[in-house]
């Protein structure tokens, strides 16, 4: 017998309904998987490729060599080595400070070491491996390595580091590099070269650094590697090689600028020495100098605050940022203006009294004695102030205003550092903006001394020395003479035109070159050029600190050291064919023929003789002249 089962309806319903649910559940997953395939697949598939690739390859960028600088004879400036460094990444690191006393009982840590990470990582960001100790020794890589599995975030890497084998010498227009400040990556981005920079640690910062950063800075080169997932490298995939910065080949003579610094020795000041024909600057010297190897791996604190904080001031940059009254070296330009004007002549004789009176203003010579009958020859060899007062009130100042600009005074000259100061060329329209005061006739006559409102740069003095040594040719002041191709050796020469000619009439340029002669042959340099065997045209100048009153007399002994007068001096050699032309300043060094002028003799020496204290080989690239022997040194 057989038995027929037929569920009831009510029964199979909920079975259906289970089945249901089941079905959408496998259909909805299925429907997800399809979503997340399209999502993968389809419309996310080029940032998925991009993540499997970047899991696959790496890129690693590497930064070109930085130029190098060398001097006018191939000496080395500014150069690069290679030495391994110890660096900490501190987002890779718990604890900073713990593992650096860990590192310490490793490889040898100072003080200053840890102060300089401190100020790196203040600069960078916690992403960015940052030296705790540089230029390690073989002895301590190896140490390193075999406990390199205790510190983890901390790895050797060998990078290339600046170095300056001149040490101080010459400090103020090298410059230094130093760590990459967010100014200056805002700098960098606003003109479209920081991409340059990646991967990069330092850049130009002062000086030639600074000022030719675009061609020292190499091209940064790429290297693409395909890797294992335990990030072994299994071959190059591409590679884009860095290119090394340009070299730099300088006008200056780094001897000279080791004769012009020993000079120097003990003073605050600067000497800024340049070839009249060219513009090229031969030393450019402002003391007290600074190491720049204190600053390429950045500089700790300490060391720092030492040069930030020290009276002396030996970052500062006298040479081109420092503003001076210039004194009595502003007179034979003086002299010329009012030659070339017609407010004087080559025979006109001024009876020098000691004084000068306009209304009940009484201007005195700095010597407060007078000086008798003078000619213009005379005023500028016995360097009368008397004289130049009288001279300035007959040419006014809108007058001495126009013929001063050319020659370079109040104006940028043009040089290639970054940071010239602009200084002070008085005129009657500057006081009515400056001091919303008009123009007094007594603000005149201390403008014909180099007083007054005058202020300028030495870099200013030097490059119208050199002006006037040339003949009124105008040449820009330049420390390159050419930039160099690494690769292919071509050279790119700089400021070789003249930039304009100012028209003097020769016998105008003859007698104010004669009265600058007679400075060092019977004036007031004649003691410091004695026995000299070429001709010097020169000029002593002595520029006041502080107002002394007219009825005072100066007593340097009355007054504290910042405020005794500023030593100047400037020159060209030989008198006729100038090969030298330079400005001496000595901060508060009294007298210029006492100060300055001495300072002047031993960079002239050395440059058209050879003579020096120094043991240094006599300059290259031009003949010398002889040494005049004294009496007793000749053979009878």
């Amino acid at each position: 017998m057989s038995l027929d089962f037929k569920p009831e309806e009510k029964d199979v319903k909920p079975f259906r309904r289970r089945l249901l649910v089941a079905f959408g559940l496998i259909l909805t997953a299925f429907s997800v998987l399809v979503a997340r395939f399209a999502w993968l697949q389809i419309i996310n598939q080029s940032a998925y490729v991009e993540r499997a690739e970047r899991n696959r390859t790496v890129s690693i960028t590497t930064q070109g060599s930085r130029g190098l600088i060398f001097d006018r004879n191939r000496t080395l400036v500014a150069g690069n080595v290679l030495a391994y460094s110890l660096e900490i990444t501190p987002d890779k690191v718990k604890n900073v400070n713990a593992t650096i006393d860990e590192l310490a009982k490793v490889i040898s840590i100072t003080p200053a070491d840890r102060r300089r990470f401190r100020r790196l990582r203040e600069d960078l960001n916690r992403y960015d491996s940052i030296p705790i100790r540089a230029e390690l020794t073989d002895e301590e890589v190896a140490t390193f390595i075999g406990q390199r599995w205790r510190f983890p975030g901390v790895e050797i890497n060998q990078r290339e580091y600046r170095v300056y084998p001149n040490g101080a010498t010459g400090s103020h227009f090298i410059g230094y590099i130093g760590s990459i400040s967010a100014s200056d990556q805002k700098r960098l981005d606003s003109e479209g070269s920081l991409p340059l920079y990646e991967g990069a640690r330092n850049i130009g910062k002062v000086g030639l650094e600074r000022s030719y950063e675009a061609l020292l800075h190499g091209r940064p080169g790429h290297e693409s590697l395909e890797i294992t997932a335990g990030g072994h490298a299994v071959r190059t995939l591409d590679l884009e090689a860095a290119l090394p910065g340009h070299n730099l080949e300088l006008t200056v003579d780094l001897n000279l600028q080791r004769v012009t610094e020993a000079a120097m020795k003990g003073k605050t000041g600067a000497v800024i020495a340049i070839e009249p024909k060219t513009g090229a600057i031969l030393a450019f010297a402002s003391l007290p100098t600074y190491d720049p190897n204190l600053f390429p791996g950045g500089i700790d604190p300490d060391s720092w605050s030492e040069l930030t904080q020290s009276e002396e001031k030996p970052l500062l940059n006298r040479a081109m940022r420092g503003i001076y009254p210039i004194g009595s070296t502003y007179k034979p330009f003086m002299a010329l203006a009012g030659l070339e004007s017609g407010a004087t002549t080559i025979d006109y004789v001024l009876n020098d009294t000691g004084v000068f009176s306009i209304g009940k203003h009484r201007f005195r010579d700095m010597t407060g004695a007078p000086k008798g009958p003078l000619s213009i020859r005379k005023s500028i060899a016995v360097s009368s102030d008397v004289y130049y007062y009288w001279l300035a009130t007959q040419l006014g100042v809108d007058r001495i205003y126009e013929f001063m600009k050319p020659w370079g005074f109040g104006q940028k000259t043009g040089i290639d550092l970054v940071g010239e100061q602009t200084g002070i060329l008085p005129s009657r329209q500057w006081k009515e903006q400056r001091f919303k005061e008009p123009w007094y006739v007594g603000d005149t006559p201390s403008i014909g001394v180099g007083q007054g409102y005058n202020a300028f740069t030495l870099l200013q003095l030097a490059h119208a020395t050199a002006t006037l040594a040339n003949g009124g040719v105008v040449m820009r002041p330049h420390l390159v003479n050419a930039t160099i191709d690494p690769m292919t050796g071509e050279k790119t020469y700089v400021a070789r035109e003249p930039v304009e000619t100012i028209p003097l009439k020769r016998a105008n340029l003859d007698v104010v070159v004669a009265g600058m002669t007679d400075v060092t042959k019977t004036g007031t340099a004649r003691s410091v050029f004695q026995g000299a065997p070429y001709s010097v045209a020169g000029k002593t100048g002595t520029a006041q600190v502080v107002t002394i009153a007219q009825e005072d007399k100066y007593d340097e002994k009355k007054l504290a050291r910042r405020h005794h007068d500023h030593a100047l001096f400037i020159a060209f050699a030989p008198a006729k064919n100038p090969k030298i032309a330079l400005a001496v300043l000595v901060e508060n060094g009294g007298f210029g023929a006492k100060a300055a002028a001495p300072v002047a003799r031993e960079v002239i020496d050395y440059w058209l003789t050879g003579k020096n204290s120094l043991g240094l080989p006599p300059p290259s690239g031009h003949a010398l002249i002889a040494e005049t022997k004294k009496p007793s040194d000749r053979r009878r």
